[in-house]
């Protein structure tokens, strides 16, 4: 590759990333407006709209909603897309490509169909629990991020491994809790990140199983927006992707973000 061709190639990373990241500064510069409005440039700086944030209508038992919806959802995906990755991977299933498609068939549908179609599904079948809904609805939605994350980590893995193990004393469940989990920590990371965060952060399919009592966060807060849109969702906003940022680096720290990613060695 040439000189300038690398050069060209680093200004459009740069150009992307730019693009990427300018609307999230705009909101963390509109969270500290010393106004009721999202005002910018700044002429001021004021933290008072943080201190609202708890003090929004139904804000607590929103937050706690979406909490408990994606960490439930998350674990059971993760116990549950393993299983149907070391099928798919290491089973002789017929049809296990058709299979596998299937499994992460959810992440090319627009996600007001899929809410669309959940909603009819579960109507069909007197299913109309809000929470109960939500919660497996949320499962339809993270289940092919840990399955294709997992499919992808066990192409790397060598099954003989576990073998190994069983010929030295260790049981099936043992070698499999001892020498693959450790190994596939960095992909059981990574689909346990995309899937807390596609579900936490999900509207368009909550939205249609939601009612008035039941309602995540990411609904409170559109609601709250067309009701009195002020900057207290931009500093709400600014505190969500500082936990996401903080979560990365946890991440990094512990496994590192180049094995996350799959470049390692």
């Amino acid at each position: 590759m040439t000189r300038a061709a690398i050069i060209v190639c680093w200004v459009m990373a740069i150009g992307l990333a730019l693009f990427l990241i300018i609307p999230l500064l705009v909101i963390a510069a509109a969270s500290f407006s010393p106004t009721p409005v999202f005002d910018l440039p700044l002429t001021g700086a004021s933290t008072r709209w943080y201190g609202r944030i708890g003090r929004l209508d139904g804000f607590w038992p929103s937050l706690l909603l979406s909490l408990q919806i994606a960490l439930l959802s998350t674990v059971i995906s993760l116990v549950c897309g393993t299983l149907a990755a070391i099928a798919i991977a290491r089973g002789k299933l017929p049809g296990a490509g058709i299979f596998a498609t299937a499994l992460v068939s959810p992440l090319m549908m627009p996600g007001l169909v899929l809410g669309i179609a959940l909603l009819q599904g579960f109507r069909a079948v007197g299913f109309t629990a809000p929470w109960a809904t939500l919660l497996v609805a949320h499962l339809v939605i993270t289940l092919p991020y840990v399955a294709r994350t997992m499919i992808s980590g066990l192409a790397r893995f060598d099954f003989t491994l576990i073998e190994a193990a069983r010929t030295l004393g260790c049981s099936y469940p043992g070698s499999v809790l001892r020498v693959m989990v450790p190994a596939l920590a960095p992909s059981f990371l990574i689909a346990g990140i995309f899937s807390f965060l596609a579900s936490f952060d999900n509207y368009p399919v909550s939205i249609f199983l939601a009612d008035v009592r039941t309602k995540t966060l990411p609904i409170r807060m559109l609601q709250y927006i067309e009701e009195a849109p002020d900057p207290t969702l931009a500093a709400l906003s600014t505190l969500i992707l500082a936990g996401t940022v903080i979560l990365l680096f946890v991440s990094d720290r512990v496994v590192g973000l180049h094995r996350m990613a799959g470049t390692s060695d």
